[in-house]
């Protein structure tokens, strides 16, 4: 079991593997951080849609909508409210 454990290919992938994820730190945070936003814009649209079917103003709750909002926030929504009222049929 030891000799499994100091074997070169497992030590060199374990170090590859580390060299990635300091190389990869950066972008990876942002990523987690767009998607944790993300799921909060998700979760806003959920909440929001029954008070916008009242109000007239309703917008879908969907993966795109929740990553406008994740991405740009409030003016995100702004944005997604401007762009249903400009495409209304």
């Amino acid at each position: 079991m030891a000799a499994a454990l100091t074997s070169p290919p497992l030590l060199l992938g374990g170090l590859l593997l580390l060299l990635a994820l300091c190389l990869l730190r950066r972008p990876l945070g942002s990523l987690l951080r767009l998607t944790a936003r993300t799921g909060v814009g998700l979760a806003f649209l959920s909440l929001f849609a029954p008070l916008g079917k009242l109000l007239g103003v309703g917008l879908g709750v969907n993966l795109f909508n929740a990553l406008v909002l994740g991405a740009f926030g409030v003016p995100g929504f702004g944005l997604l409210m401007m762009l249903k009222w400009a495409l209304r049929t």
